[in-house]
Order: structure tokens, then sequence, then C-alpha cells
């Protein structure tokens, strides 16, 4: 027999095994046999009263459901293998990009620290005109232009 196709059967069998289903399926058939064995006729009862019978099928019953359900076990303990290592190979290259990126970021604040901005190029040349007009130096302007470079609004 085929290890896999054995190893899905003793998967759907302990799954089912789990069940609410399986429960009350169990303590019916066990209600059935004692009420069947305690009010049945002398002459129809098959498993009397110490119910040695029933003791036995329970314990061949259980002798076949722990090793099904220690090979599902197993199985999906597998799977978890494969799974968890899946995910640290995941969560490695996530962090080894985040650290990248990190990297990256860094570097651009402190080239940008370095540039100069519009802003702080506009700031120095508004300075430089009034430290020329201090001096009365004349300044000239473009007709269209205001102070801070934007095209003159009375047009």
């Amino acid at each position: 027999m085929d290890p896999d196709t054995f190893g899905r059967f003793a998967e759907g069998f302990a799954r089912f095994m789990g069940t609410a289903r399986f429960l009350a399926y169990m303590s019916a058939f066990v209600a059935i046999w004692l009420i069947w064995n305690v009010a049945a006729p002398n002459g129809l009862r098959f498993d009397p009263y110490a119910f040695i019978f029933l003791t036995l099928m329970l314990s061949l019953q259980a002798s076949y459901a722990a090793p099904l359900i220690l090979l599902a076990q197993n199985r999906q303990a597998d799977r978890d293998k494969v799974m968890i290592e899946q995910d640290r190979s995941r969560d490695e290259r996530a962090l080894a990009e985040t650290e990248f990126l990190t990297r990256e970021v860094a570097s651009l604040r402190i080239a940008m620290r370095d540039s100069a901005t519009r802003d702080f190029v506009r700031s120095e040349l508004r300075n430089l005109l009034d430290d020329m007009e201090e001096r009365g130096l004349r300044v000239t302007r473009d007709e269209g232009d205001d102070r801070d470079g934007a095209p003159d609004s009375r047009r």
C-alpha cells in the first residue's frame, strides 16, 4: 500500500475521531449496547453484565485509533516543519530587504543634508538682496516677478 495514501486515510480517520459527530456515534453505540444487554430477554443478550465483549471492542478500537492518530500527527508535524522553514526563509529575506532599505533611507538623509534645498537657496538669495540694498546698491528685478520669484499677480 502506498504510504501517502495510507497517511491521507489516517489523517481523515484522526480528523473524524476528533469531531462531535464521532463522539455522538460512539456514545449512541455504547448506549444501545448497554441497553440491549440489560433490557433484552436473556436469550437475546450476547454480553452479560460485566460487558467483557464491549470492553474488548472498545480496546480494539483504541488499539487501532492510537497509531493512526500518531501517524496523522507525524505527517502534520512534517508539514509544520516545512512551513516553519519557508516562514523563516521569507522572514530572513524580508529582514535583509528592510535593512537594505533602512541603509538607503539613511544615506539619502545624509545626502539631503549636504544638498541645498529650494527654500534654502531662496532664503540665501533674499539675504543677499537685502545686504545689497543696505549697502545702497540698486537691485533691478524683472517686471513680472515679485520678491518670492513668483509671477506678478498684477498682470
